[in-house]
């Protein structure tokens, strides 16, 4: 009977999000792919450095270390070549992760390969990517390689952070935002405060979260926060979209446009998304950061 990944959280990674492949990738953004591939021939034994959402993939597989049936599976979705992909699998294997199965295009756009794969959050640096995924229904970001590194005060807690509209929710109200203004949006949400927003992209993952945190086992623990540009009284209508989907964040930052990156540093995430440049420039001075190419405000 042939393996299934069913009932499993299943993330695809790219591999410069999960490696600093930079130094590499100047070869290959030059076109000579031919001269890439020797080089990471050259440098097999040599591990990669660990990349912006190094720290989120490791501590997701963490949760499979509680014995019994496999709760997270992460799988490389790369445009990178087979060679490179061995480099890619020892690297993970001289660090410790689980990581058995990856698709490895050779410049080609891997995105086609999440849905057999059933992947419900795919990270990559690539933005075409990224936002083919978005448009094919699955969660995606563009991760911001050069972003700061996780903290390690938390090694037994995944911390993850979200932005709210057109990340956990529909862009609805950020169109109103975009159209009419500040006075438009608050009165538009505070009018339409019990009426649940429309679902975004990355309400799956958080609700695949919320079933990692409630499954025994493994030692790890789940921290989510909500960090938004809202504020009173528009958050209202967040705080009840969320109650009406059963979901549970353990922070809620309404911030009324202040810059993010501080907050984030203190709420130390292993990775943060948001929708809107500006913030994910901000937040990767502190966090790993990417951002989700959805909505009016992506465009």
């Amino acid at each position: 009977m042939p393996a299934t990944l069913t009932g499993q959280l299943v993330v695809a990674i790219s591999s410069r999000a999960l490696f600093d492949f930079e130094a590499e990738n100047l070869i290959f953004e030059a076109g000579d792919d031919h001269a890439y591939m020797a080089l990471q021939q050259q440098r097999l034994d040599q591990p990669a450095p660990p990349g912006v959402a190094f720290s989120l993939v490791q501590k997701l597989l963490a949760f499979n270390a509680g014995g019994g049936a496999p709760q997270v599976e992460v799988v490389v979705l790369s445009r990178n070549d087979p060679i490179s992909g061995m480099r890619v699998f020892r690297s993970a294997k001289h660090y410790g992760l689980a990581i058995e199965r990856g698709v490895f295009t050779r410049g080609a756009s891997p995105w086609r390969y999440l849905k057999p794969l059933a992947a419900q959050l795919f990270l990559s640096a690539n933005e075409a990517d990224v936002r083919q995924a978005l448009a094919a229904g699955v969660a995606a970001a563009r991760v911001m390689p050069d972003a700061a590194r996780a903290s390690a005060a938390h090694p037994r807690e995944l911390r993850i952070a979200f932005d709210g509209d057109a990340v956990l929710f529909s862009d609805e109200a950020e169109q109103i935002y975009q159209r009419d203004g500040l006075a438009a949006f608050r009165e538009h949400e505070s009018s339409r405060a019990h009426l649940p927003l429309p679902a975004g992209p990355f309400k799956p993952v958080l609700a695949a979260l919320q079933r990692l945190q409630q499954a025994p086992g493994g030692g790890m623990k789940v921290r989510t926060a909500l960090v938004t540009a809202r504020s009173a009284p528009a958050h209202e209508r967040a705080i009840r979209t969320l109650m009406d989907w059963q979901i549970e964040v353990d922070e809620a930052m309404f911030l009324g446009g202040l810059a993010k990156g501080e907050f984030l540093r203190e709420f130390e995430p292993d990775f943060f998304f948001d929708d809107q440049v500006g913030h994910v420039e901000s937040a990767a001075l502190h966090v790993p950061a990417g951002q989700v190419a959805a909505g009016i405000a992506a465009l």
